[in-house]
């Protein structure tokens, strides 16, 4: 088996350390700085740790910008936009994964889930049989998992340390990969503002999706549903009529897509465009003193590159 690629939801780090109120970090100026400083110390620990040789981080940029906004305006209505010091710290995250040759995508358009999902496709379609790189998803978001498409791929929750196979997911959701669409397209999600059909709660989803697979299968049979046996089954059958384009929006706000628009910079990208390259140690010190961080904080990230550069070289 080849090494992996990885591919990392980077949204999902930044704002770990931006929220979290057992990390702080602060620049000369007494300007937050939580958000660049933990993705940082996770960036440079990943690498360490990984010894990754193929790796793309994915930013979000397209809040209230991207396709699923056009299609739901109500679409994670519930977000902000970042304020001005936040946005400096998403630019500068962006450029620290530059100066450590890693290679960074965004778009406006595209979600960072999306870019994951294509970049995926593209590692997969270019692998000959024998010679597979797994597909390693780096994030804590479950609806990542729906791309888990091979039994070599995983999720992999980092600083948590556990790792999600397709087994796993079944065996803690009750439902393949493949069906976290159709499931959240009945269920809804409240932190991404996806309707789903009121009424209908994971438990029906599951025995749902457990009998038809998808809502393809699911709603041609409606008729059928009353006659499942499970509680509420009667009562499922009407909501489901009711609601039935509902569900359909639903699943196509949560399922990822794999892009196909060209002008997109991480479109048909091949596997070695995500080789990790030589490290910009100016650039690197260039950042760190542009976001002017606090002695102790710039100490630390350049103890830790230290670190990441002597394991490179062992």
């Amino acid at each position: 088996m080849a090494a992996p690629v990885y591919l990392i939801d980077a949204s999902i780090y930044i704002f770990q350390a931006h929220f979290s109120p057992q990390f702080q970090s602060w620049s000369k100026r007494s300007e937050d700085r939580s958000a660049f400083a933990g993705f940082a110390r996770f960036l440079l620990r990943f690498l360490q740790v990984t010894k990754a040789e193929k790796l793309a981080v994915a930013f979000d940029e397209s809040l209230f910008s991207g396709f699923r906004h056009q299609l739901y305006p109500a679409y994670k209505s519930n977000r902000v936009l970042p304020d001005d010091n936040l946005a400096r710290q998403l630019k500068a995250c962006a450029s620290l994964c530059k100066v450590l040759g890693v290679a960074a995508y965004a778009s406006r358009n595209y979600e960072a889930d999306d870019i994951i999902g294509t970049l995926s496709a593209c590692v997969r379609s270019e692998q000959t049989p024998g010679l597979v790189s797994p597909v390693v998803i780096v994030t804590r978001d479950k609806d990542l998992s729906q791309l888990l498409a091979r039994e070599e791929d995983y999720v992999w929750d980092f600083n948590a340390g556990v790792r999600r196979y397709r087994q796993d997911i079944f065996a803690h959701y009750g439902i393949w990969p493949e069906q976290f669409p159709c499931f959240l397209g009945l269920t809804g999600d409240s932190i991404d503002c996806i309707p789903g059909v009121p009424g209908i709660g994971p438990v029906a989803a599951r025995h749902l999706l457990q009998h038809f697979t998808d809502l393809d299968a699911l709603f041609p049979q409606l008729e059928t549903v009353s006659d499942l046996g499970f509680r509420g089954a009667r009562r499922c059958r009407q909501l489901l009529q009711e609601h039935q384009q509902q569900a359909l929006l639903s699943r196509q706000l949560a399922r990822i897509v794999s892009c196909e628009d060209v002008s997109e910079s991480f479109v048909m990208q091949t596997s070695d465009a995500l080789r990790v390259a030589d490290i910009d140690g100016p650039g690197f010190m260039a950042l760190l003193a542009d976001m002017a961080l606090a002695d102790g904080d710039v100490q630390r990230l350049q103890a830790m590159l230290h670190g990441l550069v002597k394991a490179e070289a062992a």
